[in-house]
């Protein structure tokens, strides 16, 4: 199995955002900057956050506070470079991938990181997202225009970008043997300087950057006030249990369980949480969706479900804001691996997604034994993206 490990750029001042605490650390829409660019890695084997020397503990605090304290925290360089040699310092020398994002990109979507990794899977040594460049490119000097470039042989870099990790470690050993590390943009020119080649997989352009104050009202989450659009969802969902076959809930496989009947796996627990994010956004329900008349999702692990939930929702403009589900039923017991399936469902959805469990005393269908029932509440949002509504 690979071992995924990714490191999270957070160490900078952020001075050009206009504000007193390190740009990682200011919120959005109610949650540090950082604790959003690290959700989506939340299900990695390791997560390492670099940070400025003068809010180590600050940064800790927050990704504590949302529930995120398995990731390491480390201090930070002078520069990005330094800061990733630093975070790379700290990954375990069993990681197989590393893939390194800026904090100061907090709305990135899963499929990005996918992308990325199915391109190490393929045997790629180095990884970037890109986008295109839709502005016209010119080339000046002391004032003037001097040449017009082609943009169609340009692409803007995203994060996160990603790595076999010994080529990596290879890379940065080089260049920081040679005193070049210091000038280094990104971490792909890093392993270019090395010899390495970099593949390219499609980035998103909802992958934004955050820089200037200006930047936040280009998203949904930086909006609040009166036209912020917040609506809630509830939604069942129920399973029996199959004569064979192994259990899948929550995401995760429970091999001493048998499967729950259904046309995809039977994941009660991600059923109702996908119902109730598509009933609050307007999308229609599990079976319009998902049903028995879309034979693509015959058999289908669940979590690809919530993934193409996920990104519906993006596509219509929504975005989660809390989800908590509650399986009901007398197995499987759910708390030792709760904190896994948690973090697995988190980094799908992109806010913590809190799991409870309980019995029914013996009454019913599932205290008979005779299947798994599960429950999901999720709050959800379209903001405004006006200036006059816009905050950090």
């Amino acid at each position: 199995m690979t071992v995924r490990a990714a490191i999270i750029t957070a160490a900078g001042s952020g001075v050009r955002l206009g504000h007193p605490v390190p740009k990682a650390l200011v919120h959005v829409n109610g949650v540090p900057m950082l604790v959003r660019s690290v959700w989506p890695f939340a299900a990695f084997d390791h997560v390492v956050v670099t940070a400025p020397p003068s809010h180590h503990t600050d940064v800790a605090d927050a990704l504590r506070a949302h529930g995120l304290s398995q990731v390491q925290v480390v201090v930070g360089g002078d520069t990005r470079a330094q800061s990733v040699a630093q975070g790379l310092a700290a990954v375990p020398a069993e990681a197989d991938v590393v893939l390194v994002h800026d904090a100061a990109r907090p709305f990135l979507p899963t499929a990005v990181i996918d992308r990325v990794l199915a391109a190490l899977a393929a045997g790629e040594l180095a990884v970037v997202p890109v986008v295109p460049v839709t502005d016209s490119l010119k080339q000046v000097r002391g004032g003037h225009v001097v040449e017009h470039t082609d943009r169609a042989a340009f692409a803007g870099a995203q994060t996160p970008q990603g790595f076999a990790a010994s080529a990596l470690r290879e890379a940065y050993a080089r260049a920081a043997a040679a005193g070049t590390l210091s000038n280094a943009t990104d971490d792909v020119s890093v392993t270019a300087a090395a010899g390495l080649p970099v593949a390219v997989v499609d980035g998103d352009p909802r992958n934004i950057k955050i820089t200037t104050p200006a930047d936040l009202p280009a998203t949904d989450l930086a909006a609040t006030g009166s036209e912020a659009d917040l609506r809630s969802g509830f939604a069942t969902d129920v399973h029996a249990f199959a004569d064979s076959g192994q259990l899948s809930l929550a995401g995760l496989v429970w091999p001493e369980h048998p499967a729950l009947a259904g046309h995809s796996d039977g994941d009660a627990a991600i059923h109702a949480l996908c119902d109730a994010l598509l009933s609050a956004c307007g999308l229609g329900d599990l079976g319009s969706n998902f049903g028995t008349s879309e034979p693509r999702w015959a058999g289908a692990a669940s979590i690809r479900l919530l993934e193409h939930t996920v990104e519906l929702m993006a596509g219509a403009g929504w975005t989660c804001v809390s989800a908590q589900v509650q399986v009901i039923g007398n197995r499987p017991r759910l708390a030792p691996r709760r904190e896994q399936a948690q973090d697995l469902l988190t980094s799908v959805v992109g806010v913590p997604v809190f799991l409870s469990a309980t019995t029914t005393d013996g009454l019913g269908f599932t205290g008979r034994g005779e299947g798994i029932a599960a429950t999901a509440a999720v709050l959800v949002r379209r903001g405004s993206v006006s200036d006059e509504h816009a905050s950090i």
